[in-house]
């Protein structure tokens, strides 16, 4: 018989480095670069990770790195929107049923049972724009205030502007909260009831929701990486806060020696100065909307400070 030859035996690291040599011969042999050329430096931005600090200028920082990065927001504002209604039967009808079966409750019971006043418009349509403020609200906040702990792996792998996470939920809620708005367009049609010139009061109104959501989302939202209870009790919270906004009555029904307190609730200069402009015809009451926008203008610059004192540490913790 004949014996098989002897071979030598190269170990894997051998193999490997000769492998690697082989693949760069066969590269500098494919690829000619010219010896005068020389690559541009990239125009990427650097993000250094410092320690926490809690300090005007990271508002600044802040606002210029999230302007590089809103695209991603605009990208992670789409995803939303797709995924919530992905696969659905009803697709985007269901950012119609939810106010339109809260509205038929609530007209039921407060209407039919309570008999509260509705001020010369049907209690449907009156509770209606009530509904819509306040369900943009409580969905944002519910949503914004869980982002950062439903995205843990992302967080923990890429960097990213964390408050891209939260900005993007409102502006989702805020998408529903349109679509929601052809009920009230519609119903508004059916009892004739027309707009007037006070109607431009809504985009003030809006921008100071908006203002106060993001700013209460980006404290819920830091606060529930280090303590989970925030999102427990967080349908307990948005439930009591409910009725302790004008959605099912009106500011005027408070008793006047509470009103003094209760106009304290930035809720409550939101959702009753909609009402107003909208099916009432009225001006906004601008002590209560002034008082709404004083929380924003301070909640949110407090919370986008906050939010970026604690991002440094949240992949650790969270």
């Amino acid at each position: 018989m004949l014996k098989p030859r002897n071979r030598l035996r190269v170990s894997p690291s051998v193999r490997h480095a000769k492998l690697k040599v082989t693949v760069l011969m066969e590269l500098d042999q494919e690829i000619l670069i010219p010896p005068a050329r020389t690559e541009r430096p990239s125009t990427r931005p650097v993000k250094i990770i410092r320690p926490p600090s809690f300090s005007p200028a990271i508002l600044f920082s802040g606002l210029s790195e999230l302007f590089w990065y809103r695209d991603l927001l605009y990208t992670l504002t789409l995803h939303r929107v797709r995924v919530r209604y992905k696969q659905s039967a009803l697709g985007l009808g269901w950012a119609l049923v939810q106010p339109l079966a809260m509205m038929m409750v609530y007209t039921i019971i407060f209407s039919i049972f309570a008999r509260f006043p509705s001020k010369g418009v049907p209690y449907s349509l009156f509770v209606l724009c009530g509904i819509l403020p306040w369900n943009f609200f409580q969905t944002a906040l519910s949503s914004s205030a869980s982002g950062l702990v439903s995205h843990t792996s992302l967080i923990t792998k890429v960097y990213f502007p964390r408050e891209i996470l939260p900005f993007s939920y409102v502006m989702a809620a805020f998408f529903d909260f349109l679509v929601a708005c052809v009920i009230l367009v519609t119903m508004m049609t059916w009892y004739h009831v027309g707009l007037t010139i006070n109607v431009l009061y809504v985009v003030p109104i809006l921008l100071v929701e908006v203002a106060f959501i993001s700013g209460v989302g980006l404290l819920f939202s830091a606060f529930q990486v280090r303590f989970r209870d925030i999102g427990i009790a967080m349908p307990l919270i948005l439930q009591l806060w409910m009725f302790c906004a004008p959605v099912v009555y009106s500011y005027s029904d408070v008793p006047k020696r509470f009103r003094a307190l209760y106009m304290l609730d930035p809720m409550a200069g939101i959702v009753e100065n909609f009402r107003r402009v909208i099916i009432q015809g009225w001006g906004a009451d601008l002590r209560l909307l002034g008082i709404s926008a004083a929380a924003a203008v301070i909640v949110l610059p407090l919370g986008y400070m906050y939010f970026k004192h604690r991002e440094a540490t949240m992949a650790d913790v969270i």
